[in-house]
């Protein structure tokens, strides 16, 4: 059994705001130290006055020190097997997983707390702090507050811990907190039912003792977004249904996008046990157009249950949509009573400020109207009828395919490309078909909006 005793230096106690300024480990085999590593860490943000005046570590100092991912390999490598050792292990182990999960990593180790660890095998101190124990101890500190010299001496009150845990029955092995978050796991769980689910794009899905298929999500890193449902105690709900996973299976799909559309799919056909909120919210309200009795092109906001009108695009609530319409007939500079926003047998109030042409009241010709609310129509459509998006695919040689044709969503695919010439007819060919319907159609245009794909063909 190996350990790696550590300790870091940071900007602050936060590990979402602040970033580490030192770190240093000892490897430990358990008798003695057989490797280190050592090194200040530039955090990339001003160091506060306060904080220099406790470690002695100035901007200046970490001016010119590595970055935390040029250094990210090394404390893998360094703490690979190893149980990694703290006196207050949960505040440099948080700081060290969130700042892998900046750069896209789940660091996870299994831990060892040496305050809870004396507190069990060393008892009747008045304090355990890493300076009081020390210094009743007899164990000197070369350099208090210093990642070095607080490692160091924690690996001194470690060998000690050591020998006093031999002649106690060998409490050790309670001590040791599971990797990350695998201690939330439940009776159905066992480590090893999560090991196989990779830190990679895709698709998961949660089963229950009987078999049945109770929730489907999706996930950029399937393997943490699993443990993230597995420790979650925010809710009666979560809580539930944390306990009642009994197996978990997953899909990769190497493109966000895919994974999107997947889950949305794979939704609506096995309608979950635990998607039922996510089913009633994704379709819950939706953009709807008519021509009333003057031929004037006409708006609303209303909700898609028991509509046979498939909507322009749907929202989450009453309020988005209406605030999403309201900003649109300002920028389209349309009439907010043809909107469904002023109701009035009148002009609307627009009209009596001259921010509305008097549609409402049909002082405006319908075909210019019409054209500019045509425009808002069309800026909710897929920009081409007929389109192929290409997109990463589950490994270097392959590009997942997602196919609009003649306006409509007809699928996503796989496609090896490493060995020919791809042609359009190829790309086609991959597709396994899946039904258009409004909220694919959200979910394509949204991603469309805000992220790059890697290569659009039009047709």
């Amino acid at each position: 059994m190996k350990f790696a005793v550590l300790d870091i230096e940071t900007t602050g106690g936060s590990p979402k705001h602040e970033k580490i300024t030192e770190i240093a480990i000892y490897v430990h085999d358990g008798e003695k130290v057989i490797d280190e590593f050592s090194t200040l860490v530039n955090p990339e943000k001003n160091i506060p006055y306060f904080i220099t005046s406790l470690t002695g570590i100035t901007n200046e100092m970490v001016a010119d020190a590595p970055k935390f991912y040029e250094i990210a390999k090394q404390i893998v490598e360094f703490t690979e097997h190893c149980i990694v050792v703290g006196h207050n292990v949960n505040f440099d182990y948080g700081f060290i997983r969130e700042e892998f999960s900046q750069l896209g990593y789940d660091y996870q180790r299994k831990t060892l707390c040496t305050v809870k660890l004396s507190r069990k095998l060393i008892p009747g101190y008045k304090s355990y702090s890493l300076g009081k124990l020390c210094e009743q101890l007899a164990i000197s500190i070369n350099g208090r507050h210093r990642a070095s010299g607080d490692a160091y001496a924690t690996v001194k009150l470690f060998e000690l811990l050591l020998e006093k845990n031999t002649l106690n029955g060998n409490e050790l092995p309670f001590m040791i907190k599971p990797e990350g978050r695998l201690k939330n796991l439940n009776g159905f769980l066992k480590p090893e039912n999560i090991s196989d689910i990779p830190a990679a794009t895709g698709v998961y899905y949660f089963h229950d003792s009987e078999g049945n298929l109770i929730y489907v999500g999706k996930s950029k890193n399937i393997h943490s977004r699993v443990l993230g449902h597995l420790g979650n105690k925010t809710s009666r709900k979560a809580t539930e249904m944390s306990s009642r996973i009994a197996g978990i299976s997953f899909e990769l799909t190497g493109s966000e996008l895919v994974a999107l559309l997947k889950e949305s799919e794979e939704i609506k056909k096995f309608k979950p046990r635990y998607n039922r909120a996510q089913r009633r919210t994704l379709t819950a309200w939706g953009l709807y157009s008519f021509y009333d009795e003057k031929g004037y092109l006409n708006f609303r906001i209303g909700k898609t249950a028991g509509e046979t009108k498939t909507p322009h695009l749907t929202f989450n609530n009453s309020t988005e949509g209406k605030k999403w319409l309201a900003d649109r007939v300002q920028k389209h500079w349309l009439c907010q009573k043809l909107s469904g926003m002023y109701h009035t047998d009148g002009a609307c109030f627009h009209y009596s400020i001259r921010q509305c042409n008097g549609a409402c009241v049909g002082a405006e010709p319908k075909s210019a109207y019409n054209a500019r609310a045509n425009t808002l129509i069309e800026s909710v459509e897929f920009e081409d009828d007929n389109m192929i998006m290409i997109d990463r695919g589950r490994t270097t040689d392959e590009r997942s395919v997602i196919l609009i044709e003649k306006g409509l969503y007809r699928g996503f695919g796989f496609l090896d490309v490493s060995e020919s010439y791809v042609q359009v007819d190829d790309l086609k060919a991959c597709i396994k078909e899946s039904n258009d319907n409004s909220e694919i159609r959200q979910i394509i245009r949204g991603w469309l909006r805000k992220n790059k794909i890697e290569k659009i063909i039009k047709f």
